[in-house]
């Protein structure tokens, strides 16, 4: 077999690992998907009119479709805190050591990681997206180009933010430590415009809001989903994307990749 093809089967192996570790383990993943999931009922239902009422008297249909977007993007920050964790507690259990004496491709252990990351977070925001949609999210006028896009936007957002968080996985002493390592992937959707418009917020918050990968992404996930125009939210979403790639990938590499003390 050639090294490549060496790869590929070692990556497929590490790739059934963790998604069997994800099955038999389902608690981590379901609290993590079950905190996007309150929020969008929680600013649907409770905050829903108030927050309408300060978008210009929106009604609250209009908020569903406004405020959806930005829970689909909190779903993927929330989801690869869990791959953090999981990372943490392979380095940690002995795991890890193991396989480093084993004739397998170095790099796969980590690739297993971030696919199966990607995976459970497109169908975690498939599941929140099943909740809007119950609740009376619509997207009528996107096109199935739109909603190709959408689908690929999301896919290149996991994969950025999963390297991200292999690379705080790797330098956390343990999973406590991974977690709250990963806190910001949470929070920084929460300052961003999911909830509300920037011109909305206090002119000193604005450019925290706005320069961040969240805001980004959230404008070019709305409009591909509405239908409307996104700007060049666009081009700045795809090379957030890109950038944050290829620091954790590089940052993961290293990180792994360092003999262990």
């Amino acid at each position: 077999m050639s090294a490549l093809s060496l790869a590929a089967r070692d990556s497929s192996t590490m790739l059934r690992r963790n998604l069997l570790h994800a099955r038999r383990y389902p608690s981590l993943t379901l609290n993590l998907l079950l905190t996007p999931v309150v929020m969008l009922l929680l600013f649907v239902y409770v905050f829903g009119d108030v927050m309408s009422a300060g978008m210009g008297g929106a009604d609250r249909a209009a908020y569903i479709a406004y405020v959806v977007p930005g829970i689909l993007m909190m779903t993927v920050g929330g989801t690869v805190v869990g791959t953090a964790v999981s990372v943490s507690n392979d380095m940690s259990e002995g795991i890890i050591a193991r396989f480093r004496t084993m004739a397998i491709h170095r790099p796969s252990i980590l690739v297993g990681h971030v696919v199966g990351s990607v995976l459970q977070c497109l169908m975690s925001v498939l599941l929140v997206g099943a909740v809007a949609v119950a609740i009376g999210f619509r997207s009528t006028d996107a096109t199935a180009l739109e909603w190709l896009a959408a689908f690929g936007l999301t896919a290149l957002i996991a994969l950025a933010l999963t390297w991200i968080a292999v690379g705080m996985g790797l330098v956390s002493p343990n999973a406590e430590a991974a977690s709250n390592n990963a806190l910001p992937l949470v929070v920084l959707p929460l300052i961003s415009s999911a909830f509300v418009p920037i011109d909305a917020m206090p002119g000193w918050f604005q450019p925290i809001a706005e320069y961040q990968p969240f805001t980004p992404a959230i404008e070019t996930l709305r409009g591909l989903l509405l239908g409307t125009e996104i700007g060049h939210n666009g081009w700045l979403a795809v090379a957030w994307c890109a950038g944050l790639t290829v620091l954790g990938y590089f940052w993961s590499k290293a990180t792994f990749d360092r003999d262990p003390s």
